[in-house]
């Protein structure tokens, strides 16, 4: 009996340290769940009082209903094979806006309109060096053409909505920031590098080519180059999914490019007359220890052209054209490229330890001016434009490579073989055959004829033509 009045306080002990651990989880539990739930009445009350995020749907939907009634799907038969791509209503008379390599090949075009409508499409003109294109329809009679943000220049952090067809799926609307700008994507895009890009987070994939990229007042402030223009090094397409990254042309070089395109049917470009240093840095400005800015050095100005009539000279370091700034190569020939010939620029440049202003009135740029002289811009531009590989040979150029699918293989070009003209103008290198190609109008869609000859065959082998056609038969 002592003993079990001896263990009796442990056992007590026990018996509330079971009951305890039985029984206040369940309390901690029941005091944990109404804290929960008070914080979540306390949530949607305010939620109930402050309808900012309602609102700001509300203002998405409006951006849709604005924008969605002018964006076009594009449908593109290339001989046997099909692709699509985006567009928009760019004015009542029938003209769609879209990039150049969406219709590239195109045998016939199907524009889809957002009520359902699909109608027939041609090609008013195309170029390459900036991806804009223009197609016509001849139903006109319901269209909206979308608003353009034309004197508006996006900031960065500004809100973006992109509208296209990505991987099919028509009449998409996605979401972001403006990112950066004055981007050049480089090489692996089908872009001669001639628009200050605009860098977006908002998610572009393939099929969103050519939609319009909308400001948060619906207006249209740029057109997307979707990732499926990426290109390998043999000019396959590399169809990427966005990554947080996509690019966007200027309004402003939409513009620039489509009214030429419809009146006239082709592209004139400014030039300043200058030649800058292959691999063109940034030069940083500075003055007694003071900074002042960066720009451009001239390496060489054409004598009586532009630039020199203007009183620009070599070792000039230009540093701004109409107030926008030239940092770097890229920004300058863009700005130049996007302005008509004819008209007059200010240019501000670092001479002599102080800043000079200059007018230049803008002459035309002639082809080789456009192509440049890179070879291996020469290069991509051959396997992009005509499905070629191609390298200088003696007497003309070589045929390294045949891309699948490509203009060159619809002609029976393969390699070996030797291009030894366009037309009537002779080719020798990679920049000849560069040129002739805008020359002779194949941006818009005028078939090449080539000479062409097998220097297997030997020293007494003949030219033969060879007609490529930018499209299957």
């Amino acid at each position: 009996m002592r003993r079990f009045v001896a263990m009796g306080p442990a056992l007590v002990l026990l018996i509330v340290a079971a009951a305890a651990w039985w029984v206040v989880p369940g309390v901690l539990r029941r005091l944990d769940h109404a804290e929960t739930v008070r914080r979540v009445e306390l949530a949607r009350g305010m939620l109930a009082e402050d309808d900012l995020l309602t609102r700001l749907d509300a203002a998405v939907r409006r951006i849709a209903s604005a924008v969605e009634p002018s964006v076009v799907h594009v449908e593109v038969i290339e001989g046997a094979m099909g692709s699509s791509g985006s567009g928009w209503v760019y004015d009542e008379r029938g003209h769609v806006v879209t990039n150049a390599h969406v219709v590239r090949g195109a045998r016939a075009i199907r524009v889809q309109f957002f009520d359902g409508r699909i109608v027939p499409g041609v090609v008013v003109g195309a170029d390459v060096l900036t991806d804009v294109a223009v197609i016509r329809v001849s139903d006109t009679g319901s269209l909206v053409p979308a608003v353009r943000a034309s004197s508006a220049v996006p900031q960065q952090g500004d809100r973006v909505f992109a509208f296209g067809s990505p991987f099919g799926f028509k009449f998409s609307m996605s979401e972001g920031i403006v990112s950066g700008l004055g981007r050049i994507a480089g090489p692996s895009l089908d872009m001669g590098g001639f628009s200050n890009l605009i860098q977006t987070d908002a998610a572009v994939n393939p099929g969103n080519s050519g939609g319009p990229l909308a400001d948060a007042m619906g207006r249209v402030v740029g057109m997307n180059v979707a990732i499926a223009t990426a290109r390998d090094e043999q000019g396959r397409r590399s169809e990427g999914q966005s990554a947080g990254i996509s690019f966007a042309i200027p309004i402003s070089a939409v513009e620039y490019v489509v009214d030429q395109l419809i009146t006239r049917g082709r592209v004139s470009r400014g030039f300043l007359g200058v030649s800058f240093p292959r691999f063109s840095e940034t030069e940083q400005i500075r003055h007694r220890g003071e900074f002042k800015g960066s720009g451009i050095r001239v390496e060489r100005v054409t004598p009586g052209g532009p630039a020199d009539a203007g009183g620009l000279a070599a070792g000039d370091i230009v540093v701004t054209i109409n107030g926008q700034s030239t940092a770097t190569f890229a920004n300058l020939r863009a700005i130049v490229s996007s302005t008509r010939p004819g008209e007059a620029v200010r240019v501000r440049a670092w001479r002599d330890d102080r800043f000079i202003d200059a007018e230049v009135t803008l002459g035309e740029m002639p082809p080789e001016a456009i192509v440049g002289d890179n070879p291996e811009f020469h290069r991509q531009m051959l396997v992009m434009q005509l499905g070629i590989d191609a390298r200088r040979g003696e007497g003309g150029v070589t045929i390294r490579g045949v891309v699948p699918g490509s203009p060159a293989d619809w002609a029976g070009l393969t390699p070996g073989l030797m291009i030894t003209g366009v037309g009537t103008a002779r080719v020798v290198d990679l920049k000849d055959l560069a040129v002739a190609l805008l020359e002779q109008g194949w941006s818009v869609g005028r078939d090449l004829t080539l000479g062409v000859i097998d220097p297997r065959a030997g020293p007494s082998a003949r030219p033969s033509a060879v007609v490529v056609r930018p499209r299957a038969e």
